[in-house]
């Protein structure tokens, strides 16, 4: 996912039209729109209906009902913690407990100002190299207390 760009109604049309006759093409437009905007902007919900012949409840209830969709830009970097067996196994909860304890962040409750956002997921596919993450898109393996120290600190960093 890119950082947020600010929504321009011309870019989110061609981004529509791109691929508005692919069967299925709502879960596509709108993947393609939050990668190119960083959200899903409350604008692009009839432009999806209208483009789809469908109703603005029904594109909003797509936005809605899958998590990865952000109705709002994240503030700083974000990162999917995967909280699944195998991570468990290898540590994520006591990660998740550093992350309280030193840095006052909680995943899925955004704390404003401190950069990063955690988000919980279960399953990044990457259970080899469990405790696992995602940070801004790029996989991250074998995470511990001291790179999501730092994970932490470069995100303070960019916020400021």
């Amino acid at each position: 996912m890119t950082a947020a760009a600010a929504f321009d109604v011309t870019l989110a049309r061609a981004i529509i039209a791109r691929k508005q006759s692919t069967p299925g093409a709502a879960l596509p437009i709108l993947h393609d729109l939050q990668h190119a905007f960083g959200y899903i902007d409350d604008a692009a919900i009839p432009l999806v209906a209208d483009a789809l012949n469908i109703s603005k409840a029904e594109a909003l209830g797509v936005v809605s009902f899958y998590p990865d969709f952000r109705r709002a830009p994240a503030e700083g970097r974000v990162m999917k913690l995967c909280r699944a067996e195998s991570c468990q196994a290898n540590g994520c909860e006591e990660l998740v407990a550093h992350l309280e304890t030193k840095h006052g962040i909680a995943p899925d409750r955004p704390k404003p100002g401190a950069g990063l956002q955690v988000e919980t997921v279960y399953c990044l596919g990457n259970c080899a190299l469990s405790p696992a993450a995602l940070v801004d898109g790029e996989p991250v393996g074998r995470l511990d207390a001291a790179r999501l120290d730092a994970i932490v600190s470069a995100g303070q960093a960019s916020a400021q």
